[in-house]
Parts: structure tokens; C-alpha cells; sequence
């Protein structure tokens, strides 16, 4: 044991890697540990905010959406325009992630390229970073490291969140497959290349979504649930057969659980911090964790910075009180969007008829756009909030008619 870093960062995602790049840029010594070679499935979409707000050249962008299509479990389809100016960015992680490693490494953080293995302790309390560097022999001996901070950005099943933070806290998961398929030709069988598509159908997904998002030359068809024993990789299968895509060339398949709630605590009171899928902040009902893994690490590193300057343990704190202040509103909106709307055809049905409202799809672009809940055109909140409880009474209606026609038969 050689080493010993100011922050070690363990996962290269784009928590990790922004993590580590805001460390080493602030003049910290900074290892960022990743396990080379995975990559998450995502759709990609990437909001414009994410290009400003993290220096991110729109070069990096394989395409861009300037709409969306909703199909509703009866074929419904709604198509909502982005709207002038605006547009879903849309990235390959295969590429996206790369850059941010390398940038995080041009910066001056040390890249090493391995997998986690624990998380233990020196005499003194100092935090130590075991790891199995990438093409070391199996049953080989751990390098370990020493780490005045430590986050952990390694993703949803996060071995340093196991670790350090408590068992009870774990946020529940939704379970993503996604397989990147050679692009159809433009207009084949309807598929547009600048069209996210997004399926409400319990056929496809009883709990969630499936999607197809295009990437350029590729194309991303996913589906998401939280139910046990569904069959994801059936699923796309089924959603691919249905649009005429098996023809295409499959370029790769990926699946891993998607945390949909942020955890309670980020800190374990005393060196390690988390952020990303690993404190729970992929967006619920969207699923849209790019840019919160980002922000997300940035607040990492802020709170670990502070406490590498005080050594109060409480400045880690920091990382999850900036990102509720900023999007807690956002996400609990979201999940009761997600519990309420997502739970039978029949509401799913309700749903995208509801997104044929023009005031429902600005306030909804706008949001997705800024990043926090639209403010603009106060008028069109009251209207949507009326519509949405005419929805709850009517359903609250209904269950209370069904149970009375259970009780009398």
C-alpha cells in the first residue's frame, strides 16, 4: 500500500467522472476507479441544460429529438414537439461516459482501470480502497489504496453504499433492458430519427414503459419494470417484432436495476459520500438519470471538497441537501405521476389522452428543458391540476362502484 489519495471515486459514469474532474480541477488529488468496459442501458436523452451546465460539446450529441410520440395500450398516438429552439439531446454512453473519463484524467485525476472490491479501514480509521486491477489474475491479491474521502458513484448495486450506508435505506429498483439495433431507414414502418418513442403498454411493461429512442446510426429499444420474473429481454423481443426492427443488426444488449428514489442519507457521518444511481436519482416515471447523476456528482464533490478543507463530517451532507433543494419537488411529483398514472391500461389510457393538452406538453418540455418545475403561464397549472383531480375523483368513483358490485354479487 503506496498510494494515498485526497478522494478516491469509485465508478466512471457521469456521477463518478464529474465528481472526479470538479476534485481535480479544485487541486485535489484524485483516483477515479472504474470498471472498464460496462455500460449502462440508457435511453441516452440528454437535456440542453446538461450541455451548459457541464461543458459538454454538442459534438458529443449522436443526433437530436424534437419530439415525442406517446402510444397508449389502445393505439392512441400523441406526438408533442419539443417546441422552437429546443430539442432532446441524445448520447451513446458507449462514447459519452469515455469522454467524461478522459476529460476527468486530462484534469489530473489518476484513471485506473479495475473492479471494487471492499471498502476497510487502517489502524488509525483511515479509509481503504481495495480493488482487482483490470486482467489481474484471478485469486490474486487486491491493491489497496488509502483515501481521505471516498464517493461512491458505482451505480445502482453499489458495493461502497453496502458497505457504509444502511441496508434498510436501499431505494426500490426498476429492472432495464435495452438492445442497441442498427438504425431502420428513415419512414420504415414510421420510425423517424429525430422521434423519441415511448410505449405505455402493459403488454410491453405492466409497471413502466418501453421505449425506442434513436442514436444516429443506432437505435436504443428498451423496456423497464419493477415487477418479478417479467421478461425484459421477451419484451423487446415482442416490442422489436411488433415494428418490423429484428431485421436490424443487434449491436449490443445491456441490462442493470435503475434506483427510482433518492436515499435518505448520502453520508456515512464520517469519510464517504455517494451520488448517482448509487444515492437513488434517476428521475421516476421518465427514467431520466444523465443529467441528476451529474449534478449529483458535482454536489459530491462540493461536499467532499468541503470536507477535505474543515474535516467536519457534516459538510459531506452537503451533496444531498443541494440536489433535494434543487429537484426533490421535481422527483415526488414525479413518483406520484409514476404510482398514479402508471398503475393499469386503463389509467395509462388516460394518460397520454391527457397529453394531448397543448398546456401539458409546454409546461412538460419546459420542465424537462430548465430542469425545474415551469413557472411560466400560472393559469395552465390551475388548469392542469383541475384535470388531474377530475381523473382522481373519476377513479376513486369507479373502485368505489366496482367494490359495491363485488359486495352485492
Amino acid at each position: 500500500m503506496t498510494e494515498q489519495y485526497d478522494a478516491i471515486v469509485v465508478g466512471g459514469g457521469p456521477s463518478g467522472a464529474t465528481a472526479a474532474n470538479d476534485l481535480a480541477l479544485a487541486g485535489h488529488k484524485v483516483m477515479l476507479l472504474d470498471k472498464a468496459g460496462r455500460i449502462k442501458p440508457c435511453g441516452g436523452a440528454v437535456p440542453p441544460r446538461m450541455l451548459k451546465d457541464f461543458d459538454v460539446p454538442i459534438e458529443l450529441l449522436c443526433t437530436t429529438a424534437n419530439s415525442a410520440r406517446m402510444i397508449s395500450p389502445n393505439i392512441r398516438k400523441v406526438d408533442m414537439p419539443v417546441g422552437e429552439g429546443g430539442f432532446v439531446g441524445m448520447v451513446d454512453r458507449d462514447v459519452f461516459d469515455e469522454w467524461l473519463r478522459v476529460r476527468a484524467s486530462q484534469n489530473g485525476a489518476t484513471r485506473i482501470d479495475g473492479t471494487f472490491e471492499a471498502l476497510e479501514r487502517d489502524s488509525d480509521g483511515t479509509a481503504i480502497i481495495a480493488y482487482r486491477p483490470k486482467g489481474s489474475p484471478r485469486g490474486s491479491e487486491p491493491v489497496r489504496v488509502r483515501a481521505k474521502v471516498v464517493v461512491g458513484c458505482d451505480g445502482g448495486n453499489s458495493g461502497v453504499a453496502r458497505a457504509t450506508l444502511p441496508e434498510s435505506d436501499k431505494p426500490n429498483f426498476v429492472a432495464a433492458y435495452h438492445e442497441v439495433i442498427e438504425s431502420p431507414p428513415e419512414g420504415f414502418n414510421g420510425f423517424e430519427g429525430n422521434r423519441c418513442d415511448v410505449f405505455y403498454q402493459g403488454k410491453h411493461s405492466p409497471d413502466f414503459y418501453a421505449w425506442v429512442f434513436p442514436h444516429g446510426d443506432k437505435t436504443s429499444v428498451g423496456v423497464g419494470s419493477a415487477v418479478k420474473g417479467f421478461e425484459l429481454r421477451k419484451a423487446v423481443a415482442n416490442l422489436r417484432e411488433e415494428l418490423g426492427m429484428t431485421e436490424f443488426k443487434t449491436v449490443r444488449v445491456e441490462g442493470a436495476p435503475i434506483p427510482l428514489k433518492p436515499r435518505k442519507r448520502w453520508d456515512n457521518g464520517k469519510d464517504v459520500v455517494v451520488a448517482g444511481d448509487a444515492a437513488g436519482t434517476v428521475a421516476p416515471a421518465s427514467g431520466e438519470g444523465i443529467y441528476y447523476a451529474m449534478y449529483g456528482g458535482r454536489a459530491a464533490a462540493e461536499a467532499a471538497g468541503e470536507f477535505l478543507r474543515t474535516g467536519d463530517p457534516k459538510a459531506l451532507k452537503i451533496a444531498r441537501a443541494r440536489f433535494m433543494k434543487a429537484h426533490g419537488q421535481v422527483f415526488w411529483v414525479l413518483g406520484m405521476m409514476q404510482w398514479f398514472w402508471y398503475r393499469s391500461d386503463n389509467m395509462r389510457e388516460r394518460f397520454v389522452k391527457l397529453c394531448m393538452d397543448k398546456d401539458i406538453q409546454q409546461l412538460t418540455w419546459e420542465a424537462y428543458m430548465n430542469k425545474e418545475l415551469a413557472k411560466k403561464k400560472p393559469m395552465a397549472h390551475v388548469k392542469i391540476f383541475i384535470k388531474d383531480t377530475g381523473q382522481l375523483i373519476l377513479a376513486a368513483g369507479n373502485a368505489v362502484r366496482n367494490l359495491g358490485k363485488q359486495k352485492a354479487a
